[in-house]
Protein backbone atom coordinates (compact mmCIF):
# COMPACT_ATOMS: atom_id res chain seq x y z
CA UNK A 1 0.00 0.00 0.00
CA UNK A 2 1.35 3.45 -0.87
CA UNK A 3 1.72 6.34 1.58
CA UNK A 4 -1.21 8.08 -0.14
CA UNK A 5 -3.42 5.07 0.58
CA UNK A 6 -2.25 5.06 4.22
CA UNK A 7 -3.06 8.76 4.49
CA UNK A 8 -6.45 8.20 2.89
CA UNK A 9 -7.28 5.31 5.25
CA UNK A 10 -6.11 7.34 8.23
CA UNK A 11 -8.23 10.31 7.13
CA UNK A 12 -11.28 8.09 6.64
CA UNK A 13 -10.73 6.59 10.09
CA UNK A 14 -10.44 10.04 11.66
CA UNK A 15 -13.60 11.13 9.84
CA UNK A 16 -15.50 8.13 11.17
CA UNK A 17 -14.09 8.63 14.65
CA UNK A 18 -14.91 12.34 14.93
CA UNK A 19 -18.25 12.29 13.15
CA UNK A 20 -19.31 9.13 14.98
CA UNK A 21 -18.68 10.83 18.32
CA UNK A 22 -20.51 13.99 17.27
CA UNK A 23 -23.41 11.98 15.83
CA UNK A 24 -23.72 10.27 19.21
CA UNK A 25 -23.91 13.67 20.86
CA UNK A 26 -26.50 14.98 18.40
CA UNK A 27 -28.70 11.93 18.95
CA UNK A 28 -28.75 12.80 22.65
CA UNK A 29 -30.04 16.36 22.04
CA UNK A 30 -33.73 15.66 21.35
CA UNK A 31 -36.19 15.09 24.13
CA UNK A 32 -38.40 12.49 22.49
CA UNK A 33 -41.12 10.10 23.51
CA UNK A 34 -41.14 6.41 22.68
CA UNK A 35 -40.71 4.87 20.12
CA UNK A 36 -38.52 7.68 18.71
CA UNK A 37 -36.49 7.79 21.93
CA UNK A 38 -35.58 4.10 21.52
CA UNK A 39 -34.59 4.70 17.89
CA UNK A 40 -32.37 7.61 18.93
CA UNK A 41 -30.66 5.41 21.52
CA UNK A 42 -30.05 2.71 18.89
CA UNK A 43 -28.75 5.33 16.43
CA UNK A 44 -26.49 6.73 19.15
CA UNK A 45 -25.11 3.24 19.76
CA UNK A 46 -24.53 2.74 16.04
CA UNK A 47 -22.70 6.08 15.89
CA UNK A 48 -20.53 5.08 18.83
CA UNK A 49 -19.66 1.76 17.17
CA UNK A 50 -18.79 3.70 14.00
CA UNK A 51 -16.47 5.92 16.04
CA UNK A 52 -14.75 2.88 17.55
CA UNK A 53 -14.27 1.30 14.12
CA UNK A 54 -12.84 4.63 12.93
CA UNK A 55 -10.38 4.58 15.84
CA UNK A 56 -9.32 1.05 14.88
CA UNK A 57 -8.74 2.15 11.27
CA UNK A 58 -6.59 5.07 12.51
CA UNK A 59 -4.59 2.78 14.80
CA UNK A 60 -4.01 0.25 12.04
CA UNK A 61 -2.96 2.91 9.55
CA UNK A 62 -0.36 4.15 12.04
CA UNK A 63 0.95 0.63 12.61
CA UNK A 64 1.12 -0.10 8.90
CA UNK A 65 3.46 2.78 8.09
CA UNK A 66 4.50 6.29 8.88
CA UNK A 67 2.02 8.89 7.80
CA UNK A 68 3.50 12.25 6.94
CA UNK A 69 1.78 15.15 8.65
CA UNK A 70 1.02 18.42 6.88
CA UNK A 71 1.68 21.06 9.55
CA UNK A 72 0.04 23.84 7.51
CA UNK A 73 -3.13 21.80 6.98
CA UNK A 74 -3.16 20.87 10.67
CA UNK A 75 -2.99 24.57 11.61
CA UNK A 76 -5.78 25.49 9.18
CA UNK A 77 -7.91 22.66 10.56
CA UNK A 78 -7.31 23.81 14.13
CA UNK A 79 -8.16 27.43 13.30
CA UNK A 80 -11.38 26.43 11.54
CA UNK A 81 -12.47 24.23 14.45
CA UNK A 82 -11.58 26.91 17.00
CA UNK A 83 -13.60 29.48 15.04
CA UNK A 84 -16.50 27.01 14.89
CA UNK A 85 -16.45 26.43 18.64
CA UNK A 86 -16.12 30.15 19.36
CA UNK A 87 -19.03 31.07 17.06
CA UNK A 88 -21.24 28.30 18.42
CA UNK A 89 -20.39 29.09 22.03
CA UNK A 90 -20.82 32.83 21.70
CA UNK A 91 -24.03 32.38 19.74
CA UNK A 92 -25.39 29.98 22.35
CA UNK A 93 -24.67 32.47 25.11
CA UNK A 94 -26.38 35.28 23.19
CA UNK A 95 -29.45 33.13 22.45
CA UNK A 96 -29.63 32.04 26.06
CA UNK A 97 -29.39 35.60 27.35
CA UNK A 98 -32.09 36.65 24.89
CA UNK A 99 -34.39 33.90 26.19
CA UNK A 100 -34.27 31.90 22.97
CA UNK A 101 -32.53 28.80 24.29
CA UNK A 102 -34.72 26.52 22.18
CA UNK A 103 -32.89 27.77 19.10
CA UNK A 104 -29.39 26.94 20.34
CA UNK A 105 -29.37 23.56 18.52
CA UNK A 106 -30.39 25.38 15.31
CA UNK A 107 -27.50 27.82 15.63
CA UNK A 108 -24.98 25.11 16.47
CA UNK A 109 -26.14 22.94 13.56
CA UNK A 110 -25.83 25.89 11.17
CA UNK A 111 -22.33 26.72 12.46
CA UNK A 112 -21.29 23.08 12.15
CA UNK A 113 -22.66 22.99 8.61
CA UNK A 114 -20.84 26.17 7.66
CA UNK A 115 -17.55 24.95 9.14
CA UNK A 116 -17.46 22.06 6.67
CA UNK A 117 -17.07 24.44 3.69
CA UNK A 118 -13.59 25.72 4.58
CA UNK A 119 -12.60 22.18 5.57
CA UNK A 120 -13.10 20.86 2.00
CA UNK A 121 -9.63 21.94 0.76
CA UNK A 122 -7.94 21.21 4.10
CA UNK A 123 -9.22 17.63 4.29
CA UNK A 124 -9.41 17.17 0.51
CA UNK A 125 -12.91 15.75 0.83
CA UNK A 126 -15.36 17.26 -1.67
CA UNK A 127 -18.21 15.33 -0.02
CA UNK A 128 -18.00 17.87 2.80
CA UNK A 129 -19.71 20.42 0.52
CA UNK A 130 -22.80 18.24 0.49
CA UNK A 131 -22.59 17.48 4.21
CA UNK A 132 -22.22 21.18 5.05
CA UNK A 133 -25.17 22.16 2.85
CA UNK A 134 -27.32 19.36 4.27
CA UNK A 135 -26.49 20.41 7.85
CA UNK A 136 -27.52 23.98 7.03
CA UNK A 137 -30.80 22.68 5.55
CA UNK A 138 -31.43 20.67 8.73
CA UNK A 139 -30.80 23.81 10.81
CA UNK A 140 -33.27 25.75 8.68
CA UNK A 141 -35.82 22.93 8.90
CA UNK A 142 -35.47 22.92 12.69
CA UNK A 143 -36.00 26.68 12.84
CA UNK A 144 -39.03 26.66 10.56
CA UNK A 145 -40.57 23.66 12.30
CA UNK A 146 -40.14 25.21 15.75
CA UNK A 147 -41.64 28.51 14.60
CA UNK A 148 -44.55 26.92 12.75
CA UNK A 149 -45.49 24.04 15.06
CA UNK A 150 -45.24 22.58 18.54
CA UNK A 151 -42.33 20.32 17.49
CA UNK A 152 -39.08 21.44 19.10
CA UNK A 153 -36.15 22.61 17.05
CA UNK A 154 -33.90 20.26 19.03
CA UNK A 155 -35.89 17.22 17.93
CA UNK A 156 -35.57 18.09 14.25
CA UNK A 157 -31.97 19.28 14.41
CA UNK A 158 -30.67 16.58 16.76
CA UNK A 159 -32.16 13.77 14.72
CA UNK A 160 -31.26 15.26 11.35
CA UNK A 161 -27.71 16.26 12.25
CA UNK A 162 -27.06 12.91 13.92
CA UNK A 163 -28.23 11.01 10.85
CA UNK A 164 -26.17 13.16 8.48
CA UNK A 165 -22.99 12.83 10.52
CA UNK A 166 -23.47 9.10 11.01
CA UNK A 167 -24.13 8.63 7.30
CA UNK A 168 -20.98 10.53 6.35
CA UNK A 169 -18.92 8.57 8.90
CA UNK A 170 -20.19 5.26 7.51
CA UNK A 171 -19.42 6.38 3.95
CA UNK A 172 -15.87 7.22 5.04
CA UNK A 173 -15.45 3.73 6.46
CA UNK A 174 -16.89 2.14 3.34
CA UNK A 175 -14.33 4.03 1.27
CA UNK A 176 -11.55 2.34 3.27
CA UNK A 177 -13.09 -1.08 2.63
CA UNK A 178 -12.96 -0.43 -1.13
CA UNK A 179 -9.24 0.39 -0.91
CA UNK A 180 -8.31 -3.06 0.31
Amino acid sequence: MSSIEFQSRRQAGLTALYLGVFATIWFSVPAADQPLRALLVVASGAALVTAVVGAVVVARSRQAGDVARDAAADRRYLLIVLAEFAAAGLGAVVLSLAGWSEFIPVLICAVVGLHFFPLVPVLRDPRLWLLGAAMCVVALAGLVTALASAVSAGLVVGTGAGLLLLGHAVLALLSTARQR
